[in-house]
This record gives C-alpha cells, structure tokens and sequence, in this order.
C-alpha cells in the first residue's frame, strides 16, 4: 500500500466505526452472490446445463465461435468464479 491509500484507510477506519465497515462489506458481498447466481440460473436454463457441463462440452467450439455464446461463456465464467471468490470472502470475514 501507498501512503496515500495508508492516509485513506486510516481516516475510514477512524472516521467510520468498524462494525459498520464489516457490515458493509459482508452485504456487498452477499449482494455480488445473488447477482453471480442470478446470471448462473439464467445460462443454466438457456443452455440446459451446468456451466461445467458447457465448458466440458466445448459448446462455445461446437457453435462456431459465435459471438452470443462467446459472451455468455465470458459472462457465465465471471459469475461463477466471481461467486466462488465472494462466498470465500463472504466466509472468511464472517469468522
């Protein structure tokens, strides 16, 4: 860390009481998982399967490339990583 993000972080952390910091963070985090398992079900159910099954299946090759799927392969592997990441997070500042 810079001295300016130290400077940052010490006026939040004194100005901010840290209850307040640990409940904001635990309710973004909770808000990015029901966003990353709201697109989860969507892909699940467009493409009637898990996003491994479809990762597995090379369906992004299967269908040429094709600039819809390669999207929603992009967007589907964002949502499930980006769950995986925030449950991690959501458990590990909950302890």
């Amino acid at each position: 860390m810079n001295a300016i993000q130290e400077a940052t972080a010490e006026r939040i952390i004194t100005t901010v009481p840290i209850d307040e910091i640990k409940e904001a963070l635990l309710n973004e985090y909770r808000r990015r998982i029901i966003l990353s398992k709201m697109v989860d079900e969507a892909m699940k159910k467009k493409y009637g399967m898990t996003f491994q099954e479809f990762d597995s299946k090379n369906i992004v090759k299967r269908q040429d490339f094709s600039w819809q799927v390669e999207s929603d392969a992009m967007e589907w592997e964002h949502a499930v990583e980006g769950n995986r990441y925030a449950e991690q997070k959501l458990k590990s500042i909950s302890e």
